[in-house]
C-alpha cells in the first residue's frame, strides 16, 4: 500500500519569495561569485605580499592560486601575465595566421612525478606555439647560498646538490665546463696542468661552477629557493625561459641556480598534488592528465 499526505490548507499571510527566472539566475550568479570571492579573499590573506599579482589556475581538479614574486622575476612574469591576458600575438606555422590566445587556457599538466613536480604550458602543446624568443634568467645565486657552498666536500666528496653519481656524470658536469674555461683541450694538458686544476677544483663553489655552464646571475634582487610549493620556470639551458612552468610538490634544492623561481602556491597545493599523484611524462594529450580550464589574474 502507498501511503500519501494529503495537502492541508494553510490560512497564514503568503510572503514568500517571488522571483522571476531572470532574478532566480542572478541570484545563483551572485552566489556563484561570492564563494569566488571568498577563495581569492582567503587566497589574498595567504601572500606574503598583497601587493604581489595573485593567479587563479581554474584546473579539472580544482582551483590553484599563485602569488607571483614580480620584483624578484618581472620579465618573466610580465610575459606570463601577458599569456594569461591574451596579449602577446603567436603565429601558426603552417598557415601563417596570427593569434591573441588565452595561452594556458585548455592545456594539460604534459608532466607529473610524484612527491617531485607537476608541469604546463609547454610550447609544443600550444596550436600556435610559444612567443618567438626565449627570456633569460632572473636568479641572485648569492641569495639562494650558491656563492658560498663548494663543489667539492673536505673528503672530497662532490657537493650532493649536484646530483652527482657516476664518473661520468662528474666529467659531464664539472671537468668539461672547467677545462674549457682552463683551455684545457686533452690529457695530455690536463696532466701537465692537474695542480691548477685540483686547486680550482677545491676552492670552486656551485656559483662559479653554473657559470662556467653559461648560467648568468644577478645581485640586486632576491630569489625564492625551489621549495615545495613554488612555481619555477622549466628550460633547456641558461636563458631559455618561455611560458612553460612547474609546480614542486616537494623541496628540490638542486634545481637552484638553474631555473627561476616566479612564485608559489598561496593556496591548493593539496590540488598539485592530486595532480602529480599519477605520473606522467609523455609529451601529448593522455586521458591522465589534468586540463587547465582557464588561468587568470584575479588580483
Amino acid at each position: 500500500m502507498i501511503y500519501t499526505v494529503a495537502p492541508t490548507k494553510r490560512y497564514l499571510p503568503d510572503n514568500r519569495l517571488k522571483l522571476s527566472a531572470a532574478a532566480l539566475l542572478g541570484a545563483i550568479v551572485l552566489l556563484v561569485s561570492s564563494a569566488a570571492l571568498a577563495d581569492i579573499d582567503s587566497a589574498i590573506a595567504a601572500m606574503a605580499d598583497p601587493t604581489n599579482p595573485l593567479v587563479e589556475l581554474n584546473t579539472s581538479k580544482g582551483l590553484i592560486y599563485i602569488e607571483l614574486y614580480a620584483e624578484e622575476a618581472p620579465k618573466n612574469i610580465t610575459q606570463i601575465l601577458a599569456l594569461m591576458a591574451g596579449e602577446i600575438e603567436l603565429m601558426d606555422e603552417n598557415t601563417g595566421a596570427v593569434f591573441k590566445p588565452l595561452y594556458y587556457n585548455g592545456m594539460i599538466f604534459h608532466k607529473a612525478v610524484p612527491d617531485f613536480i607537476v608541469q604546463t604550458g609547454s610550447p609544443q602543446l600550444s596550436p600556435v606555439g610559444g612567443p618567438a624568443t626565449a627570456l633569460e634568467d632572473e636568479i641572485n645565486a648569492a641569495a639562494l647560498g650558491l656563492a658560498s657552498a663548494k663543489v667539492l666536500g673536505p673528503d672530497a666528496s662532490t657537493n650532493p646538490l649536484l646530483n652527482i653519481v657516476t664518473e661520468d656524470d662528474f666529467k659531464t658536469t664539472i671537468l668539461q665546463p672547467l677545462y674549457k674555461n682552463m683551455g684545457i683541450t686533452d690529457g695530455a694538458a690536463a696532466l701537465n696542468r692537474q695542480d691548477a686544476i685540483l686547486t680550482r677544483l677545491s676552492n670552486m663553489t656551485l656559483q662559479e661552477l653554473y657559470e662556467l655552464q653559461g648560467y648568468r646571475y644577478l645581485d640586486n634582487r632576491f630569489s625564492h629557493s625551489n621549495l615545495k610549493g613554488t612555481v619555477a620556470l622549466a628550460n633547456s639551458g641558461p636563458n631559455t625561459n618561455g611560458p612553460e612552468f612547474f609546480i614542486n610538490l616537494n623541496d628540490a634544492l638542486w634545481l637552484d641556480g638553474k631555473h627561476t623561481v616566479i612564485g608559489s602556491v598561496v593556496e591548493g597545493l593539496n590540488i598539485a598534488q592530486a595532480i602529480g599523484n599519477i605520473e606522467i611524462l609523455a609529451l601529448g594529450p593522455s586521458r591522465l592528465s589534468s586540463v587547465i580550464y582557464s588561468a587568470r589574474r584575479v588580483h
